[in-house]
């Protein structure tokens, strides 16, 4: 019952999130470098963690970090490995291999204070939402960092569905 309640609750406030944002934000989410969202505009090299990734771009290399999302540290200098933080590194290696084509689109912000590229993470050859796929498969938290916040009510309902069927890191941690 107090699943099921805190499911419902969860659910109202990521549609309540999206209905004040989701006319005026999605105008700003644009593709790095324009084209569609299926066009491949950077190749992954190397996967850092569950969040991060290394992507050439135009022949650069460069830090790329998922925008709305925290997967469990595993590389974080002084930070023990936080529980579910190999296999969510092992999922996004796994979704995202090196070589593997894909498509950047950034929101409001283009980088971090650690000056990381912010993207929205969709792999060219089947237009899978990578970011999303990490959340729907309970590898990944929404992480809310404003005014980076186009798809959070999806971010916030995909976890609240994980939770509720205790997929991948709500199973143990």
């Amino acid at each position: 019952m107090r699943s099921h309640r805190l499911r419902t609750v969860a659910v109202a406030l990521a549609v309540l999130a999206g209905c004040g944002r989701a006319a005026g934000r999605q105008a700003s989410v644009l593709p790095i470098g324009g084209a569609s969202r299926a066009t491949p505009n950077a190749v992954v090299t190397r996967v850092v963690d569950g969040d991060t990734i290394r992507a050439r771009i135009s022949g650069r290399q460069e830090r790329v970090r998922f925008i709305g999302i925290d997967t469990p540290e595993s590389v974080k200098p002084n930070t023990p490995v936080q529980c579910f933080a190999l296999a969510a590194s092992a999922r996004t290696k796994a979704l995202l291999p090196p070589g593997t084509a894909i498509r950047l689109v950034r929101d409001a912000e283009a980088r971090d204070r650690y000056h990381r590229l912010l993207a929205y993470v969709y792999r060219s050859r089947d237009g899978l939402f990578v970011n999303l796929a990490l959340v729907r498969e309970g590898f990944a938290r929404p992480y809310t960092f404003p005014p980076n916040v186009a798809h959070e009510a999806e971010f916030v309902a995909a976890a609240a569905q994980a939770r509720a069927q205790g997929k991948g890191l709500w199973s143990r941690c």
